[in-house]
């Protein structure tokens, strides 16, 4: 009998599962853009929030340094970022961040600007009401100790109800589905859970304009990365009209680990990503968008 681990939250209607069902619909990519700063901070970007309007970004770093720019565009294309301000990741005693503290690795804001950070090593989300204030860190349910050291909480999002998800990379239940856990404002739950299909991991989630829950995940190789994105409804806290919108060939692009869902001036859903360079001259941070299907 396997041990039990971090989705002790679960339900046992949860633990089960329903029946998963799956469509294939088809994005179209718009482009991608190599973003590069001589700064030796810049880099390692995990997470990102694109405004309704698509012309301004927010990225969060996974050594924990969040960043506000402005995106230059022509027609569809992304010709150039302007960095308008970065600041430090603080802690509750506002202290910079350092060392398995500081794996700043989901952003998601709220609609009166403040924002939520997740932490992977030390399991955790936390409240921040602007950039560069002192961190509020969210109850940590037990269980959250025995998530995977390197593999917990890279996605965060928010719903129409100002409720806030979290995914983790590599936890998973019993049944080997995906746990998403829900803070409602007091407590934390665990409301349902997502398939798990392959070998592609969770490492972004947004809601999108439409209300549904879009999730990027990512396969690692020694040839390289792919992505595929996800989104389903939800009706009643059950996911349902799963669908996979893309799936990337190894080395379409680098390692997207940030999504953002919006609308631009066309009416068309966006989804716009971030890639996560790790600090390698071989890696490059690149934002990529693409052009989703109603």
């Amino acid at each position: 009998m396997r041990r039990r681990s971090a989705i002790q939250l679960i339900s046992a209607f949860c633990l089960a599962g329903p029946a998963w069902a799956v469509e294939t619909k088809t994005a179209v990519e718009l482009g991608s853009f190599a973003w590069s700063d001589p700064a030796g901070w810049f880099g390692g970007f995990s997470a990102l929030h694109v405004s309704a309007d698509g012309q301004n970004l927010m990225v969060l770093s996974d050594r924990a340094t969040l960043v506000r720019a402005r995106i230059l565009r022509e027609g569809d294309a992304i010709t150039g970022v302007e960095i308008t301000g970065k600041w430090p990741v603080l802690s509750s005693t506002g202290q910079p961040l350092i060392g398995s503290s500081g794996d700043s690795e989901g952003l998601a804001v709220a609609p009166d600007g403040s924002f939520f950070v997740s932490f992977e090593r030390v399991h955790r989300v936390a409240h921040y009401s602007v950039p560069g204030s002192k961190a509020r860190v969210l109850p940590r349910p037990k269980a959250f100790d025995q998530l995977p050291n390197n593999g917990s909480f890279e996605a965060l999002a928010i719903d129409g109800k100002q409720r806030l998800y979290t995914l983790t990379e590599k936890g998973r239940t019993e049944n080997g589905d995906i746990p998403v856990y829900r803070w409602n404002g007091q407590v934390w739950s665990t409301p349902f859970v997502l398939p798990q299909r392959g070998r592609f991991l969770p490492v972004a989630a947004d809601f999108g304009p439409d209300g549904r829950l879009y999730v990027l995940e990512r396969s690692v190789s020694l040839t390289g990365f792919r992505s595929r994105l996800r989104r389903w409804r939800l009706q009643d806290d059950t996911p349902t009209g799963e669908e996979v919108l893309f799936t990337t060939g190894m080395g379409g692009h680098d390692n997207l680990e940030g999504v953002s869902i919006w609308r631009d001036d066309r009416g068309r859903m966006r989804a716009t990503m971030v890639s996560d360079d790790n600090f390698l001259a071989l890696q490059r941070t690149e934002l990529v968008e693409y052009l989703l299907p109603d």
